[in-house]
């Protein structure tokens, strides 16, 4: 036992040092030459844009959901469904938002990055781009994570206000919870730190789907069949660390009064 410990220590921290290697060649080559803006905003568009759909639909059905559950629960103990819109309002925006936003931005943007770029790995076109002079840091990793990191913040704002809405309809037509009472409870309890809480979060998590998505494309072994190898341990390796990752911030967060 111990000695399979062991061996899953050492490919851990392996795979590790062979990641920030890579963020240490992207950050080198960030400096010394002129950055792809081209092909960042056509990331951008990819994960950006393209994800916005799912993510609008998860959020608006998960807000619903946070009302019906919450205002049925509120109404059981109170005989009235109060502080609904705080209870959706604080969910989302300092825990479900991010999350889930960075969880549908794994299923289908980071899952197509390292299928692409582990594509690229097997087929022999990132040799040719070390044989053009061309590092791949530069021309592939650089502009996606640029991609995630802008991208990633965005749609966890959209999807907060879209989540809110969804709320905000089963709230008041189907708690018969007035409409000025629910915005009032968000309004009245929320603060900046609440929104800072949340879009601090969806930074981390942007730039960890980023590194997890490039680097195992890069590290695609044993053609077509590695490409879904990778591509599976990159989605479950991104959805892991982003639940660890969220307590982890959230405990530092909540020490630092964010």
């Amino acid at each position: 036992m111990f000695k399979l410990i062991g061996t899953y220590l050492i490919t851990f921290f392996d795979e590790c040092g062979k990641a920030f290697t890579m963020l240490r060649t992207a950050g080198f080559w960030l400096w010394r030459a002129p950055f792809e803006w081209a092909e960042a905003m056509k990331q951008s568009v990819r994960i950006g844009i393209d994800s916005l759909t799912v993510t609008t639909l998860t959020s608006v059905f998960t807000g619903m959901v946070l009302a019906l559950q919450g205002g049925n629960t509120i109404t059981n103990i109170f005989n009235e469904p109060m502080y609904v819109g705080t209870l959706v309002g604080f969910s989302l925006i300092r825990e479900l938002g991010p999350v889930l936003t960075a969880v549908v931005v794994v299923g289908r943007a980071g899952a197509a990055v390292t299928a692409e770029i582990g594509t690229m790995e097997v087929t022999e076109q990132i040799d040719a781009l070390y044989t053009l002079g061309t590092n791949p840091s530069r021309q592939l990793v650089l502009p996606r994570m640029f991609a995630f990191l802008l991208t990633v913040p965005l749609l966890t704002l959209f999807a907060n206000f879209s989540g809110i809405f969804g709320g905000y309809l089963v709230a008041v037509y189907g708690l018969n919870v007035p409409p000025e009472s629910y915005f009032t409870d968000i309004t009245t309890f929320m603060g900046v730190s609440d929104f800072m809480h949340g879009f601090i979060k969806s930074i981390f998590f942007a730039f960890m789907i980023g590194t997890v998505s490039c680097y195992k494309g890069l590290d695609t072994r044993g053609g077509a069949e590695g490409v879904g190898r990778s591509t599976t341990i990159s989605v479950v390796t991104s959805m892991v660390l982003i639940l660890v990752l969220d307590y982890f911030l959230t405990a530092i967060l909540t020490a630092l009064h964010i």
